[in-house]
């Protein structure tokens, strides 16, 4: 496949990119433009990230209106992701603004909204008290500063300072070794989740996930804004959730590796084998998984990455994460449209080494023993035996394409759906290209329909083969049961060259 956007007799354009990994750029004060939308989506982007944690509901829904605008010219499915905020733990106010906490010293974290010096400072959450234990650690202002737990009571928490430093007003407080007693969702994420629900987000990224259950109120709440079909993506970024990593995996329908509060948290040594341990677990569940923070973060300043970067960004590539994700880069950096276009780069050097198939393949899948899992698995072995120009997949719900996703195959896979929200939550699958078309009625026109598709977005030529996968009765999900290989003749292109 080429990097050019293939355009059919209808001047209908889907463009493959030649990639598999996908780009998800978040949005911020220097990409929110129509133009730069425009500018980062041509660079790469498949995906964009509204981050709720900045701007407004009126910026976000602008940056909505325009990505959707953007989908229409380029008639290409893009995935909308709103990362919730989640609780924030900080310190109170200090007297002069801030205070030096001095190494090896002591210091009182209490309840009495007195402003604090030197020796003390209110800690607005409740909570926290009593649920410490001597020993566990307290890091404040990302981990800058480091106390452990002395003693601890219903009233304060005597600590001594590990790691001393300068703290001010409001700075942030994690809590690594204690599973916090508050809930997933705030009253102001209530409010973006409703507000992203009803501006047709297709993915919710919920922050501060610490158990399963956490993600059954954000279910309940989508459910409500009747948005049945907005994918919950849960964010793991605190050791507790590392704990239960299966059953998270199992209520979520994708996984954020979110290594900026997770390398807070843990030891920085401890995040690679972690990252590479939910990448493995995400991708056996067969859903898809974003690695995320700091992929490119000199390049919020300059032009150009360092090599540690690269390599960072080219070994998510190679442990075959379904998408990589730029941050402050494209949010608020000097070079967004720069970010992308490296992270593009990067992302096809890296799947045109000749050791990338072998690579990506090195972890087993586990499919379902099921009738739709074999036949996506079958996918990939006949497509590793005999030339296949396509594997095309006609899906309402969207699972077809994630259980042949999940395989990893060499070969494209065209995804075929009469859903626009299924096309959107695809665009974050490794490998699918989606495409919004008519519902079919027969398993002829599934075949003539497949083998047009196939030659108008240029997934193939005359005489190729392409592998359709599909499932009889037609619109019902979770029904796939028939493989079929077919070879392209281009009559069908002719023939049928105005329709959808």
């Amino acid at each position: 496949m080429t990097n050019s956007a293939k355009t059919g007799r209808d001047n209908t354009r889907i463009d493959p990119r030649g990639r598999k990994v996908k780009i998800l750029a978040t949005i911020g004060p220097a990409s929110r433009s129509p133009e730069m939308l425009r500018k980062l989506f041509k660079a790469g982007a498949d995906a964009f990230r509204v981050n709720m944690s900045h701007g407004t509901h009126k910026d976000h829904a602008e940056a909505i209106k325009a990505i959707r605008a953007l989908e229409k010219e380029f008639a290409r499915p893009i995935a909308i992701l709103a990362d919730l905020q989640g609780p924030k733990l900080r310190v109170g106010e200090f007297k002069d603004g801030s205070a030096v906490i001095r190494h090896s010293g002591h210091f009182t974290l209490d309840r009495d909204p007195t402003p604090g010096d030197e020796t003390r400072v209110c800690l607005p959450h409740p909570e926290l008290f009593g649920i410490l234990e001597r020993g566990q650690r307290l890091l404040i202002n990302d981990g800058k500063i480091k106390l452990v737990v002395k003693e601890a009571d219903e009233d304060r928490i005597f600590c001594s300072a590990e790691v001393g430093g300068v703290i001010s007003d409001r700075k942030g407080v994690n809590v690594p070794d204690a599973e916090i007693p508050i809930p997933a969702l705030t009253d102001k994420d209530r409010k973006d989740l409703a507000f992203a629900v009803e501006h047709g987000a297709d993915w919710i990224a919920l922050s501060f996930v610490q158990r399963a259950e956490d993600l059954a109120e954000a279910r309940k709440l989508i459910a409500a804004h009747k948005g049945s079909k907005t994918a919950l993506c849960a964010k793991i970024e605190k050791p507790m959730a590392v704990n239960r990593l299966s059953e998270i995996i199992y209520q979520a329908d994708g996984i954020m590796v979110a290594r900026g509060d997770l390398g807070v948290e843990l030891e920085p040594f401890e995040v690679p084998p972690l990252q590479k341990k939910i990448v493995n677990a995400t991708r056996r569940a067969g859903k898809p998984v974003i690695v995320a923070t700091q992929m490119l973060e000199s390049m919020i300043e300059s032009p150009m990455p360092t090599r540690a970067e690269v390599s960072d960004v080219a070994n998510a590539v190679y442990d075959g994460a379904d998408a990589v994700m730029l941050s402050a880069e494209s949010a608020a950096g000097d070079w967004p449209e720069e970010s992308v276009a490296m992270m593009n780069s990067i992302a096809l050097q890296i799947e045109s080494d000749e050791g990338y198939k072998e690579r990506v393949r090195l972890l087993e899948t586990q499919p379902d023993p099921t009738t739709s899992d074999a036949l996506a698995h079958s996918c990939m072995t006949i497509a590793d035996t005999v030339p296949i120009s396509a594997i095309t997949v006609f899906t309402s719900s969207g699972s077809t394409a994630r259980r042949v996703s999940r395989e990893r195959p060499d070969t494209p896979v065209l995804v075929l759906t009469p859903s626009v929200r299924t096309a959107r939550r695809v665009a974050l699958l490794w490998g699918a290209h989606a495409v919004v078309t008519k519902d079919i009625g027969s398993f002829e026109e599934m075949i003539a329909k497949g083998k047009r598709m196939a030659l108008r977005h240029g997934f193939g030529e005359p005489g190729s083969r392409q592998i359709v996968l599909a499932g009889v009765p037609f619109g019902t999900p979770g029904s796939t049961n028939v493989l079929h290989v077919v070879t392209l003749t281009g009559d069908e292109l002719e023939k049928h060259a105005t329709q959808n």
